[in-house]
């Protein structure tokens, strides 16, 4: 059997997307061996309700806009159609099921590693997929012994100011 294509999952909202994302996704595309990047335009984050967005299809615009041409990267508006709200586990599964040749991994911040727990089904993402960490200023990076097999890599990207 082949080994799958890995690609990276950085979800958000990109209200708007910005160097801080594009340096991030390129930094793991040039050092840590991975081939592509989706960025996943969420509709609304779960669990910042309160937030004022553009629109979906503006954003996705912006994020277009962003990725040029570049061709390790590509923007995806999968969470568009799913049932509301938008759950990563419920996202991953579709995705899972709409590309079997693909390895589907996570990229997540510090912040997010923290409430981790929170997350719905968050063991089933965790048996099922990598998640690829970067720092974050004043995120505590929890012990990664309490995720116990879980695949979890803490990546030391270049931190920018901007988020």
């Amino acid at each position: 059997m082949q080994n799958k294509i890995e690609i990276l999952l950085f979800f958000g909202t990109f209200n708007p997307i910005h160097n801080g994302h594009l340096a991030l996704a390129s930094y793991f595309t040039e050092f840590c061996g991975i081939r592509e990047v989706w960025f996943v335009i969420t509709p609304q984050n779960p669990f910042k309700q309160n937030q004022i967005l553009l629109g979906n299809r503006e954003r996705q615009h912006l994020v277009n806009l962003g990725i040029g041409d570049y061709p390790k990267f590509r923007a995806s508006d999968i969470e568009f159609n799913l049932p509301k709200p938008n759950y990563t586990v419920n996202t991953l599964a579709y995705i899972g099921e709409k590309f079997p040749d693909k390895k589907f991994s996570l990229l997540i911040g510090g912040d997010n590693l923290e409430t981790f727990h929170k997350w719905k089904n968050y063991k089933i993402i965790l048996e099922n997929h990598k998640l690829y960490v970067y720092k974050r200023p004043g995120a505590i990076i929890p012990n990664l012994n309490d995720f116990g097999n879980a695949d979890i890599e803490i990546v030391d990207a270049p931190m920018m100011e901007i988020s």
